[in-house]
C-alpha cells in the first residue's frame, strides 16, 4: 500500500475510532465506518492538515470512500 494510503488510515483510524483492520481503500466513511457529517468534517480536516492541502467543500463531497481521499491527495500533493 502507498505511503499516503498508510497516512489516511491512521487519520481515520484516530478520528473515527476504529480498528484498522477495518480500513480498506474500498471502504466508505458513511455506510462502513459510520461516520456522520462531523466525523467527515474532522477527517477532511485531518487530511488537509496532514497533507498541507485545501480541499474545497465540492471536493470534499465526492470523498466517499478512503479510496477517494487517497486518489484525490494523490493528485493534488504539492
Amino acid at each position: 500500500m502507498s505511503e499516503v494510503f498508510n497516512q489516511v488510515k491512521a487519520i481515520i483510524v484516530d478520528v473515527l475510532k476504529v480498528d484498522d483492520s477495518e480500513v480498506s481503500m474500498e471502504t466508505r466513511f458513511i455506510e462502513d465506518l459510520k461516520a456522520d457529517s462531523m466525523d467527515q468534517f474532522f477527517l477532511i480536516d485531518g487530511f488537509s492538515e496532514k497533507f498541507d492541502l485545501e480541499i474545497p467543500d465540492d471536493s470534499a463531497r465526492q470523498i466517499k470512500t478512503v479510496g477517494d481521499a487517497v486518489t484525490y491527495i494523490e493528485a493534488n500533493l504539492k
